[in-house]
């Protein structure tokens, strides 16, 4: 928790419906009177990546994943000051996960020393998020005019691999979201489990 702000995330790979289902879970709250508030990924406001990505210059870099790793914890920190619930389109340890991939060497790299620091910071936040729910569906990561996922096409596998055990490496617990559910049905899913939970936002 967050100032007394609900914590919910939404993890997976790229592609696998996160932002779609944080949209939907945050208007199925609003609808029941919740304060609710979506936490966006920051990678697609990032100048690093928009230079990568869009502009096609240089490649992904230590000071591109320390951005988007302090622009994950600094957004949601903003938006749990105004809310009593914020869903968050993935967590920091996906932040890591993604680094990992995408760095030269990965944990053992020239980095080693940064993403070792960014995963002791990630075991102590993993509390901060009261339940953190997977997405185990993967769909069309080719869509028309969307730029962003150009880089990453080819490890849609090995990140949902490597964003599992980084959640796993860092004491993250998550609920694995049952695979082939329309949106809807995994909104009315989760609003369960968090029941379950102890943690339905429209009792607490």
């Amino acid at each position: 928790m967050l100032r007394n702000c609900l914590v919910v995330a939404v993890e997976g790979t790229h592609a696998s419906g996160k932002t779609t289902l944080t949209h939907a879970l945050a208007a199925y709250y609003r609808e029941r009177g919740v304060h609710v508030a979506c936490v966006p990924e920051p990678a697609r406001n990032s100048p690093f990546i928009e230079e990568i990505v869009v502009h096609g210059r240089g490649e992904f870099d230590v000071e591109t994943e320390v951005d988007l790793f302090a622009a994950q914890l600094s957004s949601q920190l903003r938006v749990a000051r105004q809310h009593r619930m914020i869903i968050c389109d993935k967590t920091i340890a996906n932040v890591l996960a993604y680094a990992w991939l995408v760095l030269p060497g990965g944990p053992e790299g020239p980095d080693a020393r940064v993403l070792k620091a960014m995963e002791t910071f990630c075991e102590a936040w993993a509390y901060v998020y009261d339940a953190v729910f997977y997405c185990c569906d993967r769909f069309d990561q080719e869509q028309i005019g969307d730029p962003y996922r150009s880089k990453v096409l080819d490890i849609q596998p090995a990140a949902d691999r490597v964003v599992r055990s980084t959640c796993a490496t860092v004491g993250q617990t998550i609920y694995d979201i049952p695979p082939n559910m329309p949106t809807s049905a995994r909104v009315a899913w989760i609003a369960e489990q968090l029941t379950e939970l102890g943690l339905d936002p429209t009792t607490r």
